[in-house]
């Protein structure tokens, strides 16, 4: 899925839409990318002389990740963060990096979905975590 396909599932748009593109595998995981430009608005004063994506980016990403595999179900709905719990972060995630991510539902007790992700930039793991939200 591009861009374009992503906006018909969630409903987040620029300059909170994180992720480029989404793939689903066999097993029902997601696959998102996103590559770092340098212009986003977060990595702006993140930190001046030395731009970094803050860890709470890279979690909506990730969690923008997991919601594409609610198709069908969230449709007309907005995903809401419940919890952030675990999550740690390895290495550094710079302009002109792309992203990676591995979500993948763990729990479902509707309207509540729990998911795990990991981020990784050149195979090099950047972030993991679990995370929790709601479909309202």
């Amino acid at each position: 899925m591009n861009r374009d396909d992503i906006k018909k599932i969630i409903p987040h748009r620029e300059p909170m839409l994180l992720v480029d593109e989404i793939e689903l595998d066999e097993n029902g995981a997601a696959h998102g990318k996103y590559t770092v430009t340098g212009e986003e608005w977060f990595v702006q004063g993140h930190f001046p002389g030395n731009p970094i994506v803050p860890g709470v980016i890279q979690c909506e990403m990730a969690a923008q990740t997991c919601a594409a595999m609610l198709s069908g179900k969230i449709e007309g709905k907005t995903p809401l963060f419940t919890g952030i719990n675990n999550v740690k972060f390895k290495k550094q995630v710079k302009p002109g990096d792309t992203i990676e991510f591995i979500c993948e539902i763990d729990k479902v007790k509707a309207p509540f979905y729990f998911a795990k992700g990991k981020g990784m930039v050149d195979g090099a793991l950047c972030m993991s975590g679990e995370f929790s939200f709601a479909i309202v």
